[in-house]
């Protein structure tokens, strides 16, 4: 009987458990559990329904033991930045959701008291309002540090409610913009310019530590932060750029070493952690738009069948795929709407924009890539959900003068159930 591993891989708005084994050498995976996700409106503040989420993970791992039986270990990974603030081993409520705006009046407070080229030069990291240092000194503002013993990210939290132990795991903490770049622990002189409580900022540990039991399952950290594993998980056969295409597209390579120039600060390139090397990438709106787009359109619709109506449409306008206006929109058309001069006649004109603006995202971004790397390259690795969309692959090929190869495959659980079998073996 082989050995079996469970990858909990939880995006923004699903979350999955997949089983996995080796059989004949050759990987095989199973989804034994599937759940909805999402924020929730709260107070008037964006939130996630973190006792739901909870409760999620519980019921998908009972589901695999009962379908697989004995389950070697299980790890959890999730999106950046957000985090649960305890004061012992109770939450401080609610947990905040990154695309509300609550730090869009700190930001310019933080870069008084640092300055970002200043925190680029010691991070790495892209600025994005929802990063982590500006959640933490908007907390620290409205009161809600006072009594916080820990702060653990998403994936952490979620791991600490099945074994109770408070990990702090390096790629997931490496996005949140106060891990320091060259020495990959937690960067003293941030919090201490900030006043933030140093308790709170642990040693990192590193992807494949055993930190747990929950009923008889060994407890390990995969790389916690999603794109991490995703990275992990893509079968590449030469350096080459990827895109981890979900809500987010993930557009980078492996770096041995981060790079923290000034052509990519102003870029806004950024320099998290990866499996024993630098991932140097950028964060580009990704499916969420066209996501967005179809929960007011047509919601009923498959995406083949959308993926049509972009094709049939001759819509030419595009849009900045990254302004801040598609951060969280009421409504997503109507912020279509507003950036564009000619207003979409059809559900297919919409969509259309949508993917080509993606593409051309894309291409400025291997441009600016090569031009930041001096590498040339030939191909672009795309894996996630964008990548069995043959209709914006065929865009992406065509707007950046790449060759494409989409693996419409499970990366992040992939990444995740590799880095579990090498660290129990």
């Amino acid at each position: 009987m082989p050995n079996y591993y469970l990858a909990i891989d939880i995006g923004a708005s699903s979350g999955r458990h997949i089983v996995g084994w080796k059989e004949n050498g050759t990987l095989k995976t199973e989804e034994v559990y599937r759940f909805p996700n999402g924020v929730v409106e709260r107070e008037g503040y964006l939130t996630w329904p973190i006792e739901a989420i909870v409760s999620h993970v519980k019921t998908g791992i009972a589901k695999a033991k009962e379908r697989f039986g004995k389950i070697q270990s299980l790890a959890i990974d999730t999106w950046g930045c957000d985090y649960v603030l305890l004061r012992g081993d109770r939450e401080v409520s609610p947990c905040f959701a990154y695309r509300d705006g609550r730090t869009e009046e700190v930001i310019g407070l933080v870069h008084e008291k640092i300055s970002f080229t200043r925190l680029y030069r010691h991070t790495g990291i892209q600025f994005q309002p929802f990063n982590t240092i500006y959640q933490l000194y908007a907390d620290k503002l409205a009161g809600r540090l006072e009594g916080v013993t820990d702060f653990l990210m998403i994936p952490e939290y979620l791991l600490f409610k099945l074994c109770g132990v408070k990990s702090h795991e390096y790629t997931n903490a490496t996005t949140g913009g106060m891990v320091n770049a060259e020495s990959r622990e937690y960067d003293p002189a941030i919090f201490s310019a900030l006043d933030l409580p140093a308790h709170l900022f642990h040693p990192l540990q590193k992807p494949g530590e055993v930190i747990g039991e929950y009923e008889g399952i060994r407890v390990v950290l995969c790389a916690t932060h999603d794109t991490a594993s995703a990275v992990e998980g893509i079968p590449m056969e030469e350096d080459a750029p990827y895109i981890s295409s979900g809500t987010w597209s993930l557009l980078g390579v492996k770096s041995e070493k981060p790079i923290t120039d000034a052509a990519s600060e102003l870029a806004n390139w950024s320099n998290e952690g990866g499996v024993g090397y630098i991932r140097y990438q950028k964060n580009i709106m990704g499916m969420w738009l066209p996501n967005r787009l179809r929960e007011e359109l047509c919601p009923e619709s498959s995406w083949d069948e959308i993926a049509a109506l972009a094709e049939q449409s001759r819509f030419e306008e595009t849009v900045d795929a990254n302004a801040s206006a598609f951060l969280a929109p009421q409504s997503m058309k109507a912020a279509f709407d507003r950036a564009l001069s000619l207003r979409p006649q059809t559900a297919g004109d919409y969509f259309r924009c949508a993917y080509r603006s993606l593409a051309l995202s894309y291409r400025n971004a291997v441009q600016e890539l090569q031009h930041n790397t001096g590498k040339h390259y030939d191909k672009i690795y795309i894996v996630g959900g964008g990548a069995k969309n043959p209709f914006l692959n065929r865009l992406t090929e065509e707007t950046t003068g790449k060759t494409v190869v989409a693996l419409p495959l499970e990366a992040t659980a992939i990444g995740n159930l590799k880095i579990q079998m090498e660290a129990t073996q």
